[in-house]
């Protein structure tokens, strides 16, 4: 049967979109003038990671590696605002490190409870009810949803544990957490019969503490031979590394001061474990065989300064001696660790000659501006509308951009990308506070220059084309006059 342990996966997640504002004029009998009731978009719900003592593996993220949360509702009109997005909570074990494709570490999730925003919902859209002012009385356009973050993320399981056993295998690691422990591992008498890491709680008079084992340890692991290297990782946090000997090994070359070696030059190479203490346990000392050559071992283990003790886990001989021993020492590592500190909050202001953007010119001679306001401002419009780019356009103008732009040496029909967008800029399209909404929907502002005359240049030219000329009016009357002066 295969094993269900998976402490490495790839998670791909998404948080949900911002509902869309509503654009609605109120139209009611008695109300010919009820004004714009677009009702403001939902936010996206974020996706959250949370410690759960209850959760053990990362099995339910290998078979289900994408995750997504709610988007927001969009608004509706008569003032109805749109519902916000559910949040996604995912459960992770104990000891889950969160990092980026790359490897950078985003959190260390440690302790019950403790969570990590793994991806923030979009915002909403406001509605054109939102957007109205004594200028812009009924806006023809709202604010789209934000999109939410999506990424890809690595999580990776460090197990808890006070006390790491390590050994090759069949030194008896799994016999002896079953019989320090309330863990039930399963037990056989051939090599890499243990897949994953067993771990188990130990209780000595008042102290408690963790212990586990690292399955398939060899030498190369730490270089990828054997099943060592994917289960190093679950020693790091321990307080104390014990070497598990088989005392009773019938195989020929091998010693317990040569398996303690070879298995401590696995930890240097894997790095990160040289000031952990070390204890050595030889088990199986039941075995005549093995309790003699536990005495003659024992000199040239005190010799290298290590504390040893002999037990076997089938009698359970010389195991009260080693859990008091444990217990000592998680103690004391525990005395000299810092208490934890709560989590400050810093504000820090903005600067005063701060705008909130920056302006580069990159390579393909393109001004790029930089800053979450114009970025989320862009995301935001709705470009098949012409008032919701030239109330665009007004913003950017107030936070300073069409200076900043100018002062970079940008000229009318330039290139300038803010997010994913490119614009010809064109700071005419800015007309100050004497700019007067008009059409909804539309901004004079962004026309295109034309020829064609206005309907009052063609209407005088159509009455101009009807009057008939005076000397046309005057010849008729002097060919139909009678002339009297004969008569």
């Amino acid at each position: 049967m295969a094993t269900s342990f998976v402490d490495r996966v790839v998670l791909h997640v998404q948080a949900g979109d911002g509902g869309h504002g509503c654009v609605s004029i109120l139209r009611e009998k008695f109300k010919p003038l009820g004004g714009p009731d677009g009702g403001n978009g939902g936010h996206g719900g974020d996706v959250t990671l949370v410690v759960d003592p209850a959760v053990h593996t990362l099995l339910d993220f290998h078979f289900r590696p994408h995750a997504k949360a709610q988007n927001g509702k969009g608004g509706q009109g008569g003032n109805r605002h749109g519902g916000n997005g559910g949040d996604l909570v995912l459960r992770v074990p104990d000891g889950t490190v969160v990092q980026d494709v790359h490897g950078n570490v985003l959190a260390d999730l440690v302790g019950a409870g403790t969570s990590f925003a793994a991806a923030h919902g979009g915002r909403g859209g406001r509605g054109n009810a939102a957007l109205a002012n004594t200028r812009r009385k009924a806006p023809g356009f709202a604010e789209l949803g934000e999109p939410g973050d999506r990424s890809d993320i690595v999580l990776e399981l460090k197990s808890v544990a006070d006390v790491g056993l390590v050994g090759f295998p069949s030194a008896g690691k799994s016999s002896l957490i079953s019989v320090l422990s309330a863990a039930r591992p399963k037990i056989a008498d051939y090599p890499f019969t243990t897949l994953v890491p067993n771990l188990g709680v130990v209780q000595v008079g008042d102290e408690t503490f963790t212990i586990a084992d690292v399955p398939g340890l060899i030498p190369g692991a730490a270089s990828g031979k054997g099943l060592g290297l994917e289960f190093l990782r679950h020693i790091e946090r321990c307080a104390v590394l014990v070497h598990v000997v088989d005392t009773a090994a019938l195989e020929t070359g091998r010693d317990p001061v040569g398996d303690i070696d070879a298995i401590e030059a696995e930890l240097s190479a894997y790095g990160g474990l040289a000031d952990r203490p070390r204890l050595v346990v030889l088990n199986k000392i039941d075995v005549p065989d093995g309790r003699d050559l536990a005495e003659i071992v024992r000199p040239d283990l005190a010799a290298r300064g290590l504390r040893t003790f002999e037990v076997s886990a089938v009698t359970h001989e010389g195991l009260a001696e080693l859990r008091y021993a444990l217990a000592e020492i998680v103690r004391e590592r525990r005395d000299t660790m810092p208490a934890p500190e709560p989590t400050r909050i810093v504000i820090r202001p903005m600067a005063v000659d701060d705008n909130g953007f920056t302006i580069e010119r990159d390579e393909d001679d393109v001004y790029v501006v930089h800053g979450p306001k114009p970025a989320r401002w862009v995301r935001q419009t709705n470009f098949d509308n012409d008032e919701a780019v030239g109330y665009l356009a007004d913003r950017l103008a107030r936070l300073g951009v069409e200076d900043a732009l100018a002062k970079s040496g940008a000229e009318p029909g330039c290139l300038v990308r803010i997010g994913d967008r490119e614009f010809d800029w064109q700071p005419t399209h800015y007309a100050g506070q004497d700019y007067v909404p008009g059409t909804r929907g539309t901004d004079y502002r962004l026309d295109e220059p034309s020829t064609r005359p206005t309907a009052a240049q063609r209407l005088a030219a159509r009455k101009a084309r009807r009057q008939r000329p005076v000397d046309e009016i005057d010849e008729p009357d002097r060919a139909g006059a009678v002339d009297t002066d004969g008569i």
